[in-house]
């Protein structure tokens, strides 16, 4: 199994997400953070490749997964012994944002 990285920003909009869902409605902060979990859990074990994103060279090797429930993609790379999450990002967010991370 992968192991899996996150880059601290990353952690934060997971966390603010979670944050403003639990505000909605009891209970669906935590049930964001399943989701996120069992799609995490399934990379890991390497049963979901994830799909390029559009406007990202292919060459970078960025992919992400979509949420089921949630309007959030998690953006990652994988290495060879980790998945690294660049970004929660939301779907309206500005597409790319996140780019910058890749440079770390």
């Amino acid at each position: 199994m992968l192991g899996l990285r996150f880059e601290p920003e990353a952690e934060e909009e997971l966390g603010a997400a979670m944050d403003w869902y639990e505000e909605q409605g009891p209970g669906l902060g935590a049930a964001l953070l399943t989701e996120v979990q069992e799609t995490l859990a399934r990379l890991q074990q390497g049963t979901l490749p994830g799909m390029r994103i559009p406007g990202v060279r292919e060459e970078l090797g960025v992919r992400r997964m979509l949420l089921d429930r949630f309007p959030y993609s998690l953006v990652f790379l994988v290495h060879d012994d980790a998945i690294h999450v660049l970004a929660f990002a939301h779907h309206k967010r500005v597409p790319g944002y996140w780019m910058d991370r890749l440079e770390k």
